[in-house]
């Protein structure tokens, strides 16, 4: 089995127009959620619980720089499952699948750790 690339070595080869806000985001949110994991998948940093991906970067096409809160790579049933986003900056693709777009990390950064902290809290089984 091919060993994993390391979020550091992904970044080191990532030509990206905001590679520092990425960095700070990246810090933002492993401070928010004591205990994450963070890989690499689907060509961006991505955050995790118990082996199922939570919050995952989303960095192409272009220099874009947004945070995909879900609950996994597999649809769940959503049915009774709701989150409140304090913020209203998420905007959501489906019930358990938001688009939060990072505008200053320092800025933001009150609000994504809020976000990610309770988005943990509430995808945790």
């Amino acid at each position: 089995m091919a060993k994993r690339q390391s979020v550091e070595a992904f970044l080191a080869g990532l030509t990206h127009g905001r590679i520092a806000d990425i960095e700070a985001v990246r810090r933002t949110i492993r401070a928010a959620a004591p205990g994450i994991t963070e890989q690499v998948k689907w060509n961006a940093p991505s955050f995790g619980r118990d082996g199922e991906d939570r919050v995952t970067m989303r960095l192409h096409p272009g220099d874009r720089l947004e945070l995909i809160f879900h609950r996994g790579a597999k649809p769940r049933d959503a049915s009774g499952f709701s989150f409140d986003d304090p913020s209203g900056r998420i905007e959501w693709a489906a019930a358990d699948r938001g688009i939060f777009r990072v505008g200053d990390p320092e800025e933001d950064r009150e609000i994504i750790t809020a976000l990610v902290g309770a988005w943990i809290a509430a995808t945790s089984d």
